[in-house]
């Protein structure tokens, strides 16, 4: 007979469960902080925390950067960081309670993992220069700008899906 931990392995939470919960964290965001989630800002500072660090006149001379640089604060106290934080922590502790905790490479048969770790690093590097572009990542713009009924979010939401569908099928051979 398999154990407790052996049963549970593959055991997920309804996704339709999870988005409900995602909905219930962008309210309670909003009642607590007057603003929606995000991710890619917690990203920015630490960025900029990195440039200020390595070249200070740079950083301070730079319009970009300087916004984010005040005397006697760290661009790393922004809630946003403690959100990125916990949503790392959280994920590390929920792999570790259903056993699912191991470094491993999910990829097609027909690939490699070398292949599907360069396709990862490249679309996250594309989501993430998107993400800045757009002033703003998933949750930040498309799921909070669509909980105001922001046009933006809503557009957001549809390029981010459109353009998935658009290219899945140049790369549907990497995933099945």
């Amino acid at each position: 007979m398999k154990d407790k931990k052996q049963q549970n392995r593959h055991v997920y939470w309804n996704p339709y469960f999870g988005g409900f919960l995602l909905g219930l964290l962008i309210l309670f965001t909003f009642y607590m902080t007057g603003r929606g989630l995000g991710a890619s800002g917690a990203l920015k500072s630490s960025v900029v925390t990195m440039v200020n660090t390595v070249a200070p006149t740079h950083a301070q001379n730079n319009t970009y950067y300087s916004k984010f640089i005040k005397e006697g604060e760290s661009p790393m106290n922004n809630w946003l960081v403690f959100e990125a934080i916990g949503v790392l922590l959280g994920a590390f502790l929920s792999g570790a309670f259903t056993g699912r905790l191991k470094l491993k490479v999910q990829h097609s048969p027909k690939i490699t993992s070398k292949r599907r770790l360069i396709f990862a690093l490249a679309g996250g590097l594309l989501f993430g220069l998107g993400a800045q572009i757009a002033r703003g990542c998933t949750s930040g713009a498309a799921l909070s700008g669509m909980a105001v009924l922001s046009t933006g979010g809503f557009i957001t939401m549809m390029a981010i899906f459109g353009t998935g569908y658009a290219v899945a099928y140049f790369f549907r051979k990497n995933w099945i």
